[in-house]
C-alpha cells in the first residue's frame, strides 16, 4: 500500500472522529462552543453543540449570506438603491444597534451590506429583508430555507435581526456551518467581515469583534449580544494553510468570548494541522471498463486532497483505493468511479470520492457485443 496515497478533499463523504487523539480542550465558561476545522467541516472540540439557544446578532449572518449570495448570481447589483421604511428604521435606542439610515431615504446594497456586517444595523437588516421578500416575515421563509439547505438542523429565524422573539433559536454547530458557507460560497464579499469599521451618514463605528484588531490571523465573522443570549462570537482564523472556525454562544461578557475564542483557536492551531499529500490531475488508479474504446480509465481527485489530523502524525496516514467493479462506457470526466479511504491508527477518518480524468467513448458495435458476452458469463460465474 502506497502511503499518502490520497488524503481527505475539503468536501468530505465521511469523517471518524475516534482516530483523532487530542489534548483535551480547554474548559470554558460558556453555554455552548464548537471549534470546527474549515476545510473538513468537522468538529475538533465541542460543549452541547446542539443545545438551543437564542443567537442574537450572529442571525445577521444568515441574512448577509443570502444577500451575498443574490450578489453572486446578479439578483441584486451593489449599487441597487434599498428604500428604509418606517419598520426598518432604527430609532437610535441603546436597546438595538443601527446604522442610522434615514426614514424614507435609501442606500445602495453593498452600504447595506457593510452596515449588516461591520455595524450589525438593525435597521440596514430590515431594509434588506423587506427589500428582497416584501416583508421581514417572508424574509425569515428564505433563512429558513437556507438554513435548512445548509444543514442547520436546529436553528429557526423569527426574523432578520435576532432581535429576541419566541422561536428564534440556533445552536453553535448550526452557526459554525453557516460560517464556513459564507467564506466558501462568497469569496468576493468575505473580506467585508474583516473590516474594522464602517462609517455612514457621517457616522463612523467599529466592528465588535475584539479579536480583528489584536490576532492578525482572524479574519471574521460576527458578534451578538441580548440579555438572554449572552455575549456570542463566531470568528474565522487562518495560519498556515489550516482555517478553524469557533463559535462561542452565552458568555457573560466582552471580554470573555474574546478570550475563550482565543483560547480555542489557539488549542486547535497547537494540537491540528492540515497536510495536502496530493493534488488534482494525478493519476491514483485505473478502473476497468466494459463497452469502451479503452478497456480502462484513469481514476484521480477533481481537487487537492487535504486532511487536518493531529499534529505529528501524518506519517501514520494509510490510504485504501477501490475503484467500481462494473463500469460501462461512455464516461465523462469528473465521473464517480470508486473512492479513497484514508486510514488513521488503524481507523477510516475520511473518503473521498475518485473521478475520471478523461472521456472515454463507447466502442464500436462489435467490442460492445464481445464485451456483451464477456459480462454475461463473468456474472454467471
Amino acid at each position: 500500500m502506497n502511503r499518502f496515497l490520497a488524503a481527505a478533499s475539503l468536501l468530505f463523504i465521511s469523517f471518524n472522529a475516534h482516530a483523532f487523539m487530542a489534548p483535551s480542550a480547554p474548559t470554558l465558561n460558556n453555554s455552548a462552543f464548537v471549534l470546527m476545522d474549515f476545510d473538513s467541516g468537522k468538529i475538533l472540540a465541542e460543549s452541547n453543540p446542539d443545545l438551543q439557544v437564542e443567537p442574537a446578532s450572529l442571525t445577521k449572518m444568515m441574512t448577509s449570506y443570502i444577500v451575498e449570495r443574490a450578489l453572486e448570481s446578479g439578483r441584486l447589483k451593489e449599487d441597487e438603491q434599498v428604500h428604509v421604511s418606517e419598520h426598518a428604521w432604527c430609532r437610535g435606542t441603546s436597546a438595538e444597534s443601527c446604522m442610522y439610515l434615514p426614514l424614507h431615504g435609501s442606500a445602495s446594497v453593498l452600504e447595506m451590506l457593510r452596515g449588516i456586517v461591520i455595524q450589525s444595523g438593525n435597521d440596514a437588516s430590515k431594509a434588506i429583508a423587506e427589500h428582497m421578500a416584501g416583508t421581514e416575515q417572508a424574509f425569515a421563509e428564505i433563512m429558513n430555507a437556507e438554513a435548512k439547505r445548509l444543514g442547520m438542523n436546529n436553528t429557526n429565524f423569527v426574523n432578520s435581526t435576532g432581535m429576541p422573539a419566541p422561536g428564534h433559536v440556533s445552536t453553535a454547530r448550526d452557526m459554525a456551518i453557516l460560517a464556513r458557507a459564507i467564506i466558501q460560497d462568497s469569496p468576493h464579499y468575505y473580506p467585508i467581515y474583516a473590516e474594522r469599521s464602517f462609517t455612514y451618514n457621517n457616522i463612523r463605528q467599529g466592528n465588535r469583534n475584539a479579536l480583528l484588531y489584536t490576532d492578525p490571523s482572524v479574519d471574521g465573522l460576527k458578534t451578538g449580544h441580548t440579555n438572554a443570549a449572552g455575549y456570542c462570537l463566531v470568528t474565522s482564523a487562518k495560519r498556515g494553510n489550516m482555517r478553524l472556525i469557533s463559535a462561542i454562544m452565552g458568555t457573560n461578557s466582552m471580554q470573555a468570548r474574546a478570550d475563550q475564542t482565543r483560547a480555542l483557536l489557539n488549542w486547535g492551531f497547537s494540537n491540528f494541522e492540515t497536510v495536502t499529500p496530493l493534488t488534482s490531475g494525478q493519476v491514483l488508479a485505473q478502473a476497468p471498463l466494459w463497452y469502451g474504446r479503452e478497456s480502462t480509465v484513469n481514476a484521480g481527485l477533481a481537487e487537492d486532497f487535504s486532511v487536518t489530523m493531529p499534529r505529528g502524525k501524518k506519517d501514520e496516514v494509510e490510504a485504501i483505493t477501490r475503484v467500481n467493479s462494473d463500469l460501462k462506457a461512455p464516461i465523462a470526466k469528473g465521473d464517480v468511479v470508486g473512492e479513497v479511504q484514508i486510514k488513521l491508527n488503524n481507523e477510516i477518518i475520511a473518503t473521498q470520492a475518485l473521478v475520471a480524468t478523461n472521456d472515454i467513448e463507447q466502442a464500436n458495435f462489435i467490442v460492445r457485443l464481445w464485451h456483451g458476452i464477456k459480462r454475461f458469463f463473468s456474472n454467471l460465474f
